[in-house]
């Protein structure tokens, strides 16, 4: 199918990571499935979920058209809820599918997202955590617990580097030399990380603790790993930080994720003047745009700003400015 050749493209041609390639198939396969109920090619009684999308060919796909991309990104925001980010990435998917089809497979007669416009964005905040509650989070963290040194290391990893969570994941031992760190980033492209004297002092903690460990010859190299002793996935961390985060009372602490501690790194230098530029290569960011968000995070010296202005005090007892 060409969903299959439009995959190992990604993979082979495009060096695309494992990863995004999944991200791009979860898309397709919702895309495919609505364009079946869309055509009234689906029985009544079958729920979305349960829809075969093996029967769909490339004569289905040649008939696709720019309002039926339309009525689909309709679909996902009123019946998936997906807000204007989920919806973009959407549209990169498919344009990016069409694409290969029309241009590189040569398989459908015209491409109907040419004029397929992404949703507007509304730039947001990077939700983050103050140097308080970072050192709040570190210090809650029970040392009786059996994997204690374990996510003290990946909490002072996401705080300190500013890692992305497949990164954090796929780190190995054999890439770690003195104060530097060798990771795989977006799009397989491999950058080094210092680690400080925090980051260094949390790997040593947790590979004395690992070194107990009965771990299978075929993941020695990994150096994060599950109480199965196994290499630890994605869904672990992300459960382990946001348990961690509302153990230690943190307000709010529901919306943290590892993707916010990133953001709180990241914060964290550029309060304390590091160039956006160093935060760039730190982050892995291909774009400085992209970390330039960071740059409307002075909310102390605007305060303090607004605060100084000569006709900003008042008198409580009068009412008048003073």
């Amino acid at each position: 199918m060409s969903v299959d050749n439009f995959l190992i493209y990604l993979k082979t041609i495009r060096g695309k990571s494992a990863n995004t390639i999944q991200a791009y198939k979860k898309d397709l396969k919702v895309f495919f499935k609505f364009m079946l109920l869309w055509k009234d090619e689906v029985d009544e009684d079958v729920e979305f979920d349960d829809i075969d999308i093996r029967k769909i060919d490339i004569e289905f796909i040649s008939h696709i058209t720019l309002q039926d991309l339309h009525r689909f990104l309709y679909y996902v925001e009123e019946n998936r809820g997906n807000g204007p980010y989920a919806r973009a990435r959407k549209v990169a998917t498919l344009r990016s599918f069409f694409n290969y089809l029309f241009n590189i497979e040569n398989s459908i007669p015209s491409n109907p997202t040419l004029k397929l416009e992404s949703p507007g964005r509304v730039k947001r905040q990077p939700v983050y955590l103050s140097l308080d509650e970072s050192r709040v989070l570190l210090n809650s963290l029970n040392k009786e617990r059996k994997n204690y040194a374990r996510d003290y290391c990946i909490l002072t990893l996401f705080l300190n580097c500013g890692m992305r969570l497949s990164e954090l994941c796929g780190i190995r031992i054999s890439k770690i030399k003195g104060d530097t760190l060798v990771i795989l980033g977006k799009g397989n492209k491999e950058r080094t990380v210092y680690l400080n004297q925090a980051c260094l002092y949390a790997i040593r903690q947790y590979l004395d603790v690992r070194a107990t460990l009965d771990v299978p010859k075929e993941y020695a190299d990994h150096l994060f790993l599950s109480t199965r002793n196994r290499p630890i996935d994605q869904r672990t961390v992300e459960k382990m930080v946001k348990d961690k985060i509302m153990n230690a009372g943190i307000a709010d602490g529901e919306k943290y994720t590892p993707h916010k501690l990133r953001h709180t790194a990241a914060t964290l230098l550029y309060k304390n003047n590091v160039d956006i530029r160093k935060i760039q290569t730190i982050l892995g960011h291909s774009s400085i745009s992209t970390t330039e968000i960071y740059t409307h995070l002075e909310d102390d010296a605007l305060r303090d700003a607004i605060n100084s202005n000569p006709i900003g005090f008042i008198d409580y007892e009068t009412g008048h400015t003073v």
